[in-house]
């Protein structure tokens, strides 16, 4: 059998009559509906066309209902079939129609629903946090009172794998960073000669807004997604409901480590990434504007006030608490199946660097006048 086809001739009165041939199924792979569609759509707004499917080897519901979708629902006079295509025509036209899809409407009613909706899952997440943060100040007063039941191997542990296998991406970053700042802070610079200043304020930037950020948004990246996952398959597996069975306190087992891990070695990160950046923008200047090394790092020392690296260590110290702290929170939070795991884990990366962003713009403000 031939594929779907068509040809189109003229009466001697000038009217056009389509013939059609072949298979108008959907057994016949080489037939593309949609191209015959486009191809017949002229003729089938024409209204002195005639229609003769009688040459037709085979049709079936498919083929059928792109024809009486261009005629129309009812047959005419101008098309001559056979009586099984009429029967099969007949049969497509007897199908009820899905009525019409209603038009989108912001009506007050679904602004009131959605607006509640919002209120409940916002509150959930607030109670579930603070939920969280009183039993961590629970067990710390615990721990004060039996300290040698500190997890000293989970701590340990966490800043290990919070910490130091962190230590050369957090190099690497901080290090090409420093490049990038410190060549297009001296393309700018030596156009107005002011080539020293480049240490100002490359200084400042890195050590009290940049080598932080950076800080926090690798650890939220890396470290926090990590701990979301563990925490949630650990649901998924039921083994932080094994801990409950066997007495064992989840938050100072599984969650405290974690925060406290974290939040300690934050700020020798943040120390870290501060120095290949500063080391990047050393390199970056010597070979832009030939200011040696001895040179800027005494300079870096008179120009930079001490109190900016310490501030650059609070906000470490801040930032891997909320990261770690974030990550415990969605992790508690994981359902028992594989969609909860993802969107929970996604959910605490962004939610983390969110919160470190807004920490660092309030921060900025407030410190406006140390150290600048």
């Amino acid at each position: 059998m031939a594929a779907a086809s068509f040809q189109v001739e003229h009466n001697s009165q000038g009217n056009k009559h389509v013939t059609l041939y072949g298979q108008w199924s959907l057994r016949d792979l080489d037939n593309d509906f949609a191209q015959l569609r486009k191809a017949l759509k002229p003729y089938f707004a024409d209204n002195t066309v005639q229609w003769d499917i009688t040459h037709v080897e085979q049709l079936d519901t498919a083929g059928a209902a792109v024809l009486q979708n261009g005629w129309g629902s009812h047959l005419d006079d101008k098309v001559t079939l056979t009586d099984q295509q009429r029967a099969l025509f007949t049969s497509l036209a007897d199908i009820p129609q899905l009525p019409p899809a209603k038009a989108f409407s912001l009506d007050s009613l679904r602004l009131i629903t959605n607006a509640g909706r919002l209120t409940i899952f916002l509150s959930s997440h607030i109670a579930d946090f603070v939920k969280l943060l009183g039993l961590l100040v629970l067990e710390l007063a615990y721990l004060l009172r039996r300290p040698q039941d500190f997890p000293w191997r989970e701590f340990s542990a966490n800043i290990y794998k919070s910490g130091i296998t962190a230590l050369p991406v957090t190099a690497l970053l901080g290090f090409m960073i420093g490049i990038a700042m410190s060549f297009l802070m001296a393309t700018q610079l030596r156009t107005f000669g002011a080539d020293i200043f480049i240490v100002n304020i490359l200084g400042l930037a890195v050590i009290r807004e940049l080598g932080p950020i950076l800080m926090a948004v690798l650890i939220a990246g890396r470290s926090g997604s990590a701990m979301a996952a563990q925490i949630g398959v650990m649901r998924v597996t039921e083994e932080i409901d094994a801990l409950a069975t066997m007495g064992i306190s989840r938050i100072l087992r599984v969650v405290l480590p974690k925060v406290l891990g974290l939040t300690f070695i934050a700020p020798f990160l943040v120390i870290w990434t501060s120095v290949w950046a500063l080391l990047g923008g050393a390199i970056s200047a010597n070979i832009e504007l030939g200011l040696g090394f001895r040179f800027f790092f005494e300079y870096l020392a008179t120009v930079v006030q001490p109190v900016n690296i310490t501030l650059g260590l609070i906000k470490g110290l801040m930032f891997g608490f909320i990261v770690a702290i974030m990550a415990c929170h969605f992790g508690l939070r994981i359902k028992p199946n594989t969609e909860s795991l993802s969107r929970s884990t996604t959910s605490s990366v962004v939610t983390a660097i969110t919160c470190v962003i807004l920490i660092d713009a309030s921060f900025a403000i407030l410190t406006s006048s140390i150290g600048v």
